[in-house]
């Protein structure tokens, strides 16, 4: 599953059966995981976020995510949010990866992960610009431990250019 696919979907609490909110964000860890999701903010400009850790989610798939209850939903302040999926502070999307001896594969337009596997992510998704990416498509990067995302790139052994792969595009890829 991608988490691009996941943005704007409808949180619900299956106790009472209603929509707490949707999906703003993803909250990240440097050791390739997902630790919950942000909601959707009520105030514009507010300081503070509605969280949901992931251990909280029963339940998640293509249509919604389901959370036993609204005592989930805690409150963060936005700037303690280290690492985000697409529009915090520091945001995974976007950010260029560079091998270690200093060829750059392109940028990063998705982060995949495996429901099966819970919230460890297991491949980027990277794009190298718009004619690339509609002559070749977009490539696909398995995730290994020895990944490190820095402050401005993620960078990769090596090697990595030749794991490259082309894109999966279904929703529960």
């Amino acid at each position: 599953m991608k988490l691009q696919e996941m943005l704007g979907l409808p949180v619900f609490d299956i106790e009472q059966g209603k929509k707490i909110g949707k999906i703003h964000d993803f909250m990240l860890g440097n050791n390739w995981t997902i630790l919950g999701i942000e909601l959707e903010r009520k105030v514009l400009y507010s300081k503070m976020s509605n969280t949901i850790s992931w251990e909280d989610i029963i339940a998640y798939g293509e249509d919604a995510i389901m959370i036993r209850n609204q005592l989930a939903v805690r409150k963060m302040k936005a700037v303690d949010i280290q690492l985000s999926y697409a529009l915090g502070k520091k945001k995974l999307c976007d950010l260029p990866v560079i091998t270690e001896d200093g060829l750059m594969l392109g940028r990063i337009s998705d982060v995949y992960f495996d429901q099966k596997m819970g919230n460890t992510i297991i491949g980027l998704e990277i794009s190298d610009g718009f004619v690339t990416d509609i002559i070749e498509g977009r490539k696909w990067l398995p995730c290994t431990s020895n990944m490190i995302i820095g402050e401005s790139s993620v960078l990769v052994p090596s090697m990595s250019e030749g794991c490259l792969d082309n894109a999966i595009h279904s929703v529960n890829g």
